[in-house]
């Protein structure tokens, strides 16, 4: 009898070089585009000193409209054609104030558009306060 020759069944083997070299690629990958990013913290350092404040505020020069259109700087009735020239009054003792508007809710919009314009054409620093209701 002849006996047969027992064949071992064929293993399959894998190659791992490519796997390998793909994993590689892909940590260097990571590596690099890891490096670009950049982690946001809180800043735990205090912040610097202010500067110091002026201890006098510059005076603020109030001019009002009421609810007749009246217009008064510094509480004294003034002609709508004449605001820049108290304005400028009130400026010749201090240089550095301010005008603050201060229109009524009932007055005409045109008087003070005319009294920022003026400031504004004549570089006086202006801001508006709108007044509400009442009289």
């Amino acid at each position: 009898m002849r006996r047969r020759k027992q064949k071992k069944a064929d293993q399959a083997e894998v190659n791992m070089t490519p796997m390998l070299d793909i994993v590689f690629i892909l940590l260097i990958f990571f590596i690099v585009t890891a490096t670009f990013l950049q982690e946001e913290g809180i800043d735990m350092r205090p912040p610097p000193d202010a500067p110091e404040q002026p201890q006098d505020p510059p005076p603020v020069i109030l001019v009002q409209v009421d609810h007749q259109n009246r217009v008064y700087v510094n509480q004294r009735q003034t002609d709508v054609e004449r605001v820049l020239a108290a304005v400028n009054r009130e400026r010749a003792e201090n240089p550095r104030s301010a005008v603050l508007i201060q229109p009524h809710d009932e007055s005409r919009h045109g008087i003070t558009v005319t009294i920022w314009d003026d400031m504004q054409a004549n570089r006086i620093p202006v801001s508006i306060n709108r007044q509400r209701g009442g009289s």
